[in-house]
């Protein structure tokens, strides 16, 4: 991308300019798109959109273990306490352990964490809607393939990245490390 004359090309210029094969980017941009139109309206009832996912697995599977949380939301394990600490904090998310073992933390919603599934499902359902408007079933269903075949191949190629060679993506701490001059 060029810019001329010094001034900074519109989005829909710099979109057009993406070479074909760069779906990367326009994956980037659908997803924050997404996001942001979410977390406009989960604001309205004081939800914030990094606890949005992990209400949503808890409203389908209640009572996991935090590390159980985390592997799900695909976040870390600080990430992930973080958010249960506020949701907590905000009568979503009780903490316990069972009786005679301290190992293991279960999450659970409260009522009013159970309560917020009735009044936020429909706001990512109008979000969905929003964001297909204009295509048909069928141009749905090809996006719905291509993005899980997309999915699937670099989770196979992640998995087999780590078997092969034991990389994997690390943590923000080691990466922070790895990142540091004259290391």
């Amino acid at each position: 991308m060029t810019i001329k004359n010094n001034t900074v090309p519109n989005k829909e210029d710099w979109r057009n300019s993406i070479p074909e094969d760069r779906l990367a980017h326009l994956i980037k941009d659908a997803r924050r798109a997404m996001e942001r139109s979410l977390q406009i309206r989960l604001i309205d009832h004081s939800v914030a959109f990094g606890h949005w996912s992990f209400l949503r697995i808890l409203w389908e599977h209640d009572g996991l273990t935090q590390r159980e949380l985390s592997e799900l939301a695909g976040m870390s394990a600080p990430t992930t306490f973080a958010a249960i600490n506020a949701m907590e904090s905000l009568g979503y998310v009780r903490r316990s352990q069972k009786e005679g073992s301290k190992k293991n933390v279960y999450i659970h919603l409260s009522e009013s964490g159970k309560a917020l599934r009735e009044h936020l499902l429909p706001l990512a359902e109008e979000v969905n809607a929003v964001a297909i408007s204009g295509l048909d079933r069928e141009e749905v269903r090809i996006a719905r393939k291509v993005l899980t075949t997309i999915i699937e191949n670099l989770s196979v190629d992640e998995k087999d990245l780590h078997e092969s060679s034991n990389r994997r993506v690390p943590s923000t701490r080691a990466l922070g490390r790895l990142l540091q001059p004259g290391r």
